[in-house]
Formats: structure tokens, C-alpha cells, sequence
């Protein structure tokens, strides 16, 4: 194989140029792992997806999933546009796409539905997070502060304390008290790495979600995410840490049962404003269900050079 064809797209908008930017790899047979995080270096996006045939036929695709330095067991803005580039090509390694895919990924069964406008293009899609909510250590607020260059009482800790939390993929969860604080926030790395040895000590990986909400309007969030000790400085929308986020919050909820929309805003600081769409289902007590939802944006195509 001398080249593989590519796609990009920008996910969790529908403006080119903003939300998240992502790099699909729609055949990457032939491709070994080594070739995998060497593209995923050279992009130098916060991941990129290659797609491989299903090892059980009743699958859609194998998925994986590479950020610049490691493979990752799930995320959530590479499933979404993923999903968006296989419902818009139609073909699936011979077979039609269909409404509905399912992706075989290290976190197990990714399940993806495609949205579609009224004329019937595919314009976004829904996944289902693959793992219920796990909940890690709690993080001290000096950490979090050291991390984000912030000031320890800028950390509101009403709702809960800052936490580990996963969907699929961990991160460290903490509120902040206002907008004004989280446009404050600026990774220190050795701050980072500090933490990693502390929470994270099989792979020192400590990846930071920072969350505000206004009181009008509480379930209409805005959020930043870093994790520089895997070369991603800021991250613009991060759909696996807003399904934790949701989960982590429906399951605070005093009722048994309840269901949970959630609309996050990330990467405004950036400039890449991008919109997360996620709903977590609770029943007798445990959250059951998250859906992480989304539009896309096709931007560039072309090929690699092997």
C-alpha cells in the first residue's frame, strides 16, 4: 500500500471551521499500529480514527482511535464523526451503512445512530457511551488549581467534589464558580504531570474537564478541557467527557428516575465553538444510559503518502 485515503471533518458544529477536527481513515486495512500513530502524529488533532472491517459480521466497522502520542479505548467526537463520513459514503466495506452503526472499540460496543436533515442527508449522529458511569478517586481542589493556573477558591465543590469520572475514558471533573474563572485557565504541564504520577500511575495520563453553569440556566453548561501530557494543549469539544460530565450529575439527582438533557458549550476560547448534545436515562437509582449527540461538517479529503 503506498497511500490511504483520508477524510476531515469538524465535529459538534455545523460551520466549517469550528467545533472539533477529527481525521478519518474510512479503509485503513493493511495499515499497522506503528503507521496508525505515526498519522495520528503528523494530523496532530486531539485524535484520529481508523476503520477496519468488523471482526463479528454483525458489526458495522472495528474502530480505532489515536491521539497523537497513544491509542484510547473511546472517545466521543471521533464516534460522532466517524459515524458522520461512513453514513455519508454509503459504503461500508461493501455494505450499505445504514441509519444505525455498531463499532467494535477497546471499550467495547459503540452504537451509532445517524441524524439526517428533512431531505434525507446525513447531517450528525448520536452515540451511546459504551460503559456505565465509574467513578475514580476524588481530586484535591489544590490539584485541580495547580493544573489549571487557577486560584483554589475558584473551585466550586456545592454540587460535588472534583472527581475522576468515566463513560469509556477518565477525567477529572470539577466546577468552577463562573465564566470569568474558567476563561482564566491555562494548563501547567509539570502540574499535569504531577497529578498523573498522583491519580493516574499505570499511565500518568491526567486529563482535566473545568465546567460553569449559570444559575437561570443550569443544564446549559460551558466547559474547557486540556491534557497536555498527550499533546493536546485544549481540546475543543470533548464528547466522552461531557457524557461522564452528564452522568456524573444525573446520578447526584435525589430521584430514583429521571432523564437528564444536558447542552455543553466547549472551545470558545479557542474559537472553535462547538455544541454537545447529551441526555443520561436514570432508573431505580443508577444511570443507565448516555447519549452524546451532534452535527458535523465535512472540510478536506485526500491521501497519505505511506
Amino acid at each position: 500500500m503506498n497511500s490511504v485515503a483520508y477524510v476531515t471533518v469538524d465535529v459538534f458544529t455545523s460551520e466549517r471551521f469550528s467545533g472539533n477536527q477529527l481525521a478519518v481513515i474510512p479503509n485503513a486495512r493493511g495499515l499497522t499500529g506503528a503507521q496508525m500513530q505515526d498519522i495520528a502524529a503528523e494530523f496532530r488533532y486531539s485524535e484520529v480514527t481508523f476503520v477496519l472491517p468488523p471482526q463479528d459480521s454483525a458489526n458495522t466497522a472495528h474502530v480505532r482511535i489515536f491521539t497523537p502520542t497513544m491509542e484510547i479505548p473511546f472517545a466521543g467526537h471521533p464516534n460522532v464523526g466517524t459515524a458522520f463520513v461512513l453514513g455519508t459514503q454509503g459504503d461500508i466495506f461493501g455494505k450499505p451503512a445504514g441509519d444505525v452503526l455498531r463499532f467494535e472499540e477497546k471499550a467495547g460496543i459503540v452504537e451509532a445512530a445517524l441524524t439526517r436533515e428533512a431531505g434525507g442527508q446525513v447531517i450528525g449522529a448520536g452515540i451511546f457511551a459504551p460503559q456505565p458511569l465509574s467513578l475514580g478517586p476524588q481530586v484535591d481542589s489544590e490539584t485541580i488549581a495547580r493544573c489549571a493556573s487557577i486560584a483554589a477558591q475558584t473551585i466550586c465543590v456545592t454540587t460535588h467534589t472534583p472527581v475522576i469520572a468515566s463513560v469509556g475514558l477518565p477525567f477529572a471533573i470539577a466546577e468552577l464558580v463562573d465564566l470569568e474563572a474558567l476563561g482564566k485557565a491555562c494548563p501547567n504541564t509539570a502540574a499535569f504531570a504531577e497529578a498523573g504520577r498522583k491519580y493516574s500511575p499505570e499511565d500518568d495520563q491526567f486529563a482535566l474537564f473545568l465546567y460553569t453553569r449559570q444559575p437561570e440556566n443550569p443544564w446549559h453548561l460551558r466547559a474547557r478541557m486540556f491534557a497536555p501530557l498527550d499533546n493536546v494543549i485544549e481540546d475543543p469539544a470533548t464528547g466522552s467527557a461531557s457524557g461522564a460530565l452528564c452522568a456524573l450529575l444525573t446520578s447526584l439527582l435525589p430521584d430514583s428516575d429521571a432523564t437528564v438533557d444536558i447542552t455543553i458549550e466547549q472551545g470558545v476560547e479557542m474559537g472553535r465553538r462547538s455544541v454537545i448534545g447529551v441526555t443520561a436515562l436514570k432508573s431505580n437509582g443508577q444511570v443507565e444510559s448516555v447519549r452524546i449527540t451532534g452535527q458535523c461538517a465535512a472540510v478536506m479529503s485526500g491521501s497519505i503518502l505511506l
